[in-house]
């Protein structure tokens, strides 16, 4: 089980969309790669990395791998 946190900003690079997509997706329920928690007025994202690699089509470690390529880049 991978432990890496993704932010909505990294999941947006991976998916090609937006970060507010990925935020607004979550919020409603309608993007299956994570949950959104509201807490007092905070949202808060838990974004899973095995959802979002199926997603997309490439495995926990090749998304890890993508993850860790863009961190490295900022």
């Amino acid at each position: 089980m991978s432990s890496l946190k993704i932010l909505p900003t990294e999941a947006a690079a991976v998916m090609g969309c937006s970060p507010q997509y990925i935020r607004l997706g979550l919020q409603q329920g309608r993007l299956n790669i994570g949950e959104a928690i509201k807490m007092s007025s905070i949202w808060t994202y838990n974004i899973s990395p095995a959802l979002l690699a199926a997603r997309q089509g490439m495995t926990v470690e090749e998304l890890e791998q993508v993850i860790k390529e863009r961190r490295n880049e900022n």
